[in-house]
């Protein structure tokens, strides 16, 4: 009888757990609210009473869960991973959208949480037109979340809490970006969390002081300092970041953007050699860095040739930057894309889908999954020359085992895919065609601008059943979309 009742117990322990995780994670999303209660506490535009009464939920809901299983633990399975993570998510997008609500810009619930989750995934893309104008404890508030989302809040929690040390490989798991999900930087899964955060932290801090010293007073170098390590791309202006007109600005930017979608793990490494070489090393990087290059090259030249601006310093300045905001998935803009060629645009869309590197705060596909895809395909070409022959998929000295093969060509096929099913979707709600795929290879790129269509800059004008899709878009390609179609398979509920 015992016997019959062990696996039930053994379960009940697991959702025990999982429901803690959950509820100590909320703690740690309420967390953020406090900066944005003090400031608007001490500007005194009323706003510390909404962002207090959210913050009170929020504390109370994850105090109960964590007090409703308190003493109860059990080693957490790879599902149980990417239940926690998803439930994580989906909860923080619908408790987050309040104070878009309660108070300025007074958003109705689901375009507050498009802005939420477009936060929280570091994809950028608003729903509020007139951010000059808005509260500074708001503008705190929505980049605060790209702080957040950009290294992930599971990381943040195993990185800071004991109790989720049990299971950690697998909380993290579904929150990890490219090929090597299993990857760790030291022996202890907490110490990697912790790692990764500081070394964020650290880049966020250095990011902030550049700012500041190219000219930004030190709330606008904070707050985009925290959407830009995170390649998140909400900024404090309407104009963004054409608002500063400034190439000192600009060239900060990049720089950061740039380390924010390099690989997390070479910064450790290069941190701990105290070397700068590991970057060059790494194929994933060369390619990643030769290819904004290259795209710079084609966008300076198009932008000269067409006369979009009067000289090649101004085409090259403008090009630049934005190759950077966008093939990194980072979406800030320094110039306006109207009189752009339109080829130009719709080759930065697509190089969206490429994303940076894997590891990093970027969107995308990632940098290193398209080399192997590359290689796979090229490898499949030699066999139809040489049928018998045995050939290996290599990166740099390391031969990607087949069933990582199988994974990444997997991930493709489905990642494409659901670009394909959601576009539709956003098309069947009454949108152009046009809108319709640009607007979700936008959000499921964690891009942002879509940059043709009438979501170009922001996406108030979309129907309510589109922003809707447009939110689950962008958490799909946040979450690499298996963490979330996964639990949609039967197989994926049985004991």
């Amino acid at each position: 009888m015992n016997t019959a009742y062990a696996p039930q117990a053994t379960s009940s322990a697991r959702l025990a757990t999982a429901l803690r995780a959950i509820g100590l994670v909320q703690l740690i999303v309420a967390c953020t609210l406090v900066p944005s209660i003090l400031i608007a506490w001490v500007d005194g535009d009323h706003g510390a009473h909404y962002f207090g009464e959210v913050f009170l939920l929020m504390v109370a809901i994850g105090s109960y869960l964590v007090y409703a299983t308190r003493g109860q633990r059990a080693e957490l399975r790879l599902r149980d991973g990417f239940l926690v993570t998803s439930a994580v998510w989906l909860i923080s997008a619908l408790l987050t959208p309040l104070p878009l609500m309660l108070g300025p810009p007074y958003l109705d619930y689901g375009r507050a949480m498009f802005e939420v989750v477009s936060g929280l995934t570091t994809t950028g893309a608003t729903t509020v037109v007139g951010l000059d104008d808005l509260p500074r404890s708001v503008l705190f508030y929505r980049q605060s979340l790209h702080f957040l989302g950009g290294m992930g809040m599971i990381v943040l929690a195993v990185a800071v809490l004991p109790a989720l040390r049990i299971g950690g490989s697998q909380l993290t798991r579904g929150e990890s970006s490219g090929p090597n999900k299993d990857a760790k930087l030291t022996p202890r899964i907490r110490e990697t969390a912790a790692a990764l955060w500081i070394i964020y932290c650290g880049l966020t801090l250095l990011c902030t002081l550049a700012y500041w010293l190219a000219g930004m007073n030190w709330f606008d170098a904070l707050t985009h300092a925290f959407s830009t390590t995170s390649t998140g791309g909400f900024a404090n202006y309407d104009s963004s970041f054409a608002a500063f007109d400034s190439v000192t600005i600009e060239i900060v930017a990049m720089i950061f953007i740039i380390l924010g979608a390099t690989n997390f793990a070479l910064h450790f490494v290069a941190f701990r050699r105290g070397s700068a070489t590991i970057y060059p090393q790494d194929p994933e990087f060369r390619v990643f860095i030769g290819t904004l290059g290259v795209l710079t090259v084609i966008a300076t030249l198009a932008l000269w040739w067409s006369g979009t601006y009067a000289s090649f310093g101004e085409s090259l300045r403008f090009a630049s930057f934005q190759v950077v905001s966008f093939a990194t998935s980072t979406g800030f803009g320094s110039a306006d894309l109207g009189p752009w060629p339109p080829a130009l645009l719709g080759v930065f869309l697509i190089f969206a889908f490429l994303g940076a590197c894997s590891g990093s705060t970027a969107g995308g596909m990632k940098t290193l999954r398209w080399m192997i895809v590359a290689k796979l395909a090229r490898r499949e070409m030699i066999k139809v020359i040489h049928p018998r022959g045995v050939f290996v998929v290599k990166i740099g000295d390391r031969v990607i085992a087949e069933p990582v093969l199988a994974a990444v060509a997997g991930f493709v096929t489905v990642y494409l895919g659901s670009y394909v099913v959601l576009s539709l979707l956003v098309a069947a709600t009454g949108e152009d065609l046009l809108t319709a795929f640009s607007i979700t290879a936008a959000c499921i790129t964690n891009l942002g601008p879509a940059m043709v269509g009438v979501a170009a800059s922001t996406v108030r004008d979309l129907n309510e059943a589109a922003v809707w899709l447009c939110s689950l878009a962008m958490l799909l390609g946040r979450l690499e979309v298996f963490t979330l179609l996964v639990m949609l398979t039967p197989a994926f509920w049985r004991e």
